[in-house]
């Protein structure tokens, strides 16, 4: 996947705010405190290679805004992550609580590496140190630490483990998102794409659509990417393309997520039903009806629905006047530059923001924090039973905004996170 290093993560998010501050009529000092985080920390740490020689990485954790609740946001392993794009998803994750209402302010956390390059052993060395260096900041009542990008539950469960002996005492509740066997939440692994999925539904309600026969494009076939496209293959809708970090397939007939993730898992990429190394089969292609092509092809392909499920700065002014689809849903964070999104505007494709569309994760890492804190666990279809009407009453509350101010859903999202983080640093009396 590409990232477009040109556009400053943070500075499209102070965009946004200001924006939204001066339509909420916010003060200067209300800005001011919702414009830096409360703390930024960051860490050498210190790693063996397998191969004895000694490493250093660079490792953050940005503390945004608490006043709704402790911070809560993922930890990310990948090269691109650096301060601006730390401090930019930690502001998107105080404005996302605030939008699905839950209790939680925004954190962020990230090492610089790329985790391709590094053995599972290694992996876990490099979790065990970034929790032995942020572990002073963290904590159940504190900041709630999650997976993201190129993290999942296994380096969590290190994460827990390693706090967990440096404090001496049993704290599930520090972090979410870790395997079923120390807390973990059933449900947890396909929230990001279920709660994108129940907000995708609503929104196309809302707009008097029918369902059936919609044609979607999903980049990145990670988790989120591939749990969105099969649960909504499941409902009718047309995967007519997908992509992984290695190209992308399409096919105006419909792909079956299903049958693609297999061969990613014995292909190691998606393209893989069809090529092997640079060699494509053409006949069975043309059989099928298929192609394969790039990211860049698939943010362009003809479908109703693009779902953008892989990393920041996707959508651009570059490419903005070439997408076909009506609707995005933001499933990654931060793919649509503010350049774009106002293209988007003009063309009256509706973009469905992350901080709504990805919700559907934090809030399960909510209901998991919650079962860690009273020692109950809730069943599956106990988690998604309270799950739909948490995201149906969030996009709901972002459509009457957005009719009411008359402007963009992404607007509208952050107008509505904006107040009410804004509300509660009013009865705080900090502002």
């Amino acid at each position: 996947m590409r990232t477009i290093h040109a556009v400053n993560p943070f500075e499209s998010y102070l965009t946004r705010l200001r924006h939204a501050g001066k339509t909420l009529a916010l003060s200067k000092a209300q800005l001011k405190e919702l414009e830096k985080p409360n703390k930024i920390i960051e860490r050498k740490i210190k790693i063996t290679r397998d191969n004895g020689k000694k490493q250093i990485l660079h490792a953050y954790r940005v503390q945004f805004n608490n006043a709704r609740g402790p911070y809560k946001g993922g930890i990310r392993f990948h090269p691109g992550a650096n301060l601006d794009e730390v401090k930019a998803l930690a502001a998107a994750m105080a404005i996302k609580s605030a939008v699905v209402n839950i209790p939680l302010g925004g954190g962020k956390g990230g090492v610089q590496l790329n985790p391709k390059e590094y053995s599972r052993k290694e992996i876990e060395s490099i979790s065990r140190a970034f929790a032995r260096a942020m572990a002073e900041y963290l904590g159940v009542d504190k900041d709630i630490p999650a997976p993201d990008v190129y993290t999942n539950a296994e380096i969590m469960g290190y994460m827990l483990d390693e706090y967990e002996k440096i404090k001496g005492h049993s704290e599930p509740g520090m972090i979410t998102g870790k395997p079923l066997a120390l807390g973990g939440s059933l449900g947890r692994d396909t929230a990001t794409a279920q709660g994108g999925v129940y907000v995708l539904l609503d929104m196309l309600r809302a707009s008097g659509l029918k369902t059936k026969g919609l044609r979607v494009a999903v980049q990145g076939f990670g988790n989120a990417g591939f749990h969105a496209a099969r649960l909504l293959h499941a409902m009718g809708f047309v995967i007519v393309g997908l992509s992984d970090s290695r190209g992308a397939i399409f096919r105006k007939d419909g792909l079956d997520p299903m049958h693609v993730q297999k061969v990613k898992h014995e292909h190691d990429t998606i393209t893989g039903i069809y090529c092997k190394g640079g060699v494509c089969d053409d006949k069975k292609m043309k059989k099928d009806g298929a192609r394969v092509g790039t990211n860049e092809e698939l943010l362009e392909v003809d479908c109703d629905i693009l779902i953008p499920a892989a990393l920041d700065n996707q959508l651009t002014k570059e490419n903005a006047p070439r997408v076909k689809a009506k609707f995005i849903l933001e499933i990654a964070n931060g793919p649509t530059t503010p350049d774009a999104d106002a293209l988007f505007e003009k063309r009256e494709i509706k973009v469905i923001p992350d901080v709504l569309a990805n919700s559907g994760g934090v809030a399960v890492s909510y209901f998991e924090w919650i079962q860690n804190r009273q020692g109950y666990y809730w069943t599956e279809s106990e988690v998604f039973e309270k799950l739909k009407p948490l995201m149906d009453s969030a996009s709901q509350a972002v459509w009457r905004m957005a009719k009411e101010k008359n402007v963009s859903l992404r607007d509208a999202a952050f107008l509505l996170g904006v107040a009410r983080i804004a509300e509660a640093l009013r009865a705080r009396g900090v502002v």
